[in-house]
């Protein structure tokens, strides 16, 4: 895959990047994630040692607030960002250009993955509808009906199915939110849930006609 930024146009968007105002490196990180729409996320190692050289040369101050390093853009800075206001809407139009190539790549492994994703939620659905199937027939003779509607054991399974339903739900929540408190959800998560989502319904509905 071709490199995101070219040579010294991730220097050049720190810059940019920080002319609204000092940020520290988990700001930038996600002000950059957030420009590629999820597509692209630098990591610290890719963000704090280029910040360190902007540093260094004297474009960049930093001050610290409690744990954290803030940096924003000196005078000298300022002056060489506005030297090149041409060349940074150059890197705009090139980070517009990844994002769509990205995107289309993105879309490309989704398929490919999701394509696997559901062959296997196939297998594991019609497994347990033989499983669920064959324990039917064995306990067909039991007396009272125990699979009937409104048998005791009817009703303990509903029980447990809707605290599995709300389980998951509640899991999958916590999951998330806990992933968004530090980075953005990806596309191909959204996607993922949706097609994990939409293959768990197909399957339940088929278990319960049976």
């Amino acid at each position: 895959m071709p490199p995101v930024f070219a040579h010294g146009a991730l220097r050049l968007y720190l810059l940019a990047l920080l002319e609204s105002g000092p940020k520290h490196g988990y700001e930038l990180i996600k002000a950059l994630s957030e420009r590629f729409g999820g597509t692209y996320s630098p990591s610290a190692g890719t963000i704090y040692p280029r910040l360190g050289k902007l540093e260094e040369e004297g474009l960049v101050a930093t001050h610290t607030d409690g744990r954290r390093t803030n940096y924003s853009i000196t005078p000298a800075g300022l002056q060489e960002l506005n030297s090149r206001r041409d060349e940074l809407a150059g890197v705009e139009n090139d980070i517009s250009a990844s994002v769509r190539r990205l995107a289309d790549n993105l879309r490309q492994d989704i398929r490919v993955n999701m394509r696997g994703l559901r062959a296997d939620l196939a297998a594991t659905a019609e497994a347990a509808r033989t499983s669920a199937r064959a324990a039917g027939a064995a306990g067909s003779g039991s007396a009272g009906g125990a699979g009937s509607r409104y048998s005791p054991e009817g009703e303990r399974r509903l029980k447990e199915a809707e605290m599995l339903v709300q389980a998951f739900r509640d899991d999958m929540r916590v999951e998330l939110r806990r992933h968004a408190g530090s980075r953005p959800v990806t596309a191909v998560t959204l996607e993922t849930v949706r097609t994990v989502l939409d293959q768990a319904r197909i399957s339940i509905r088929n278990s319960l006609e049976d």
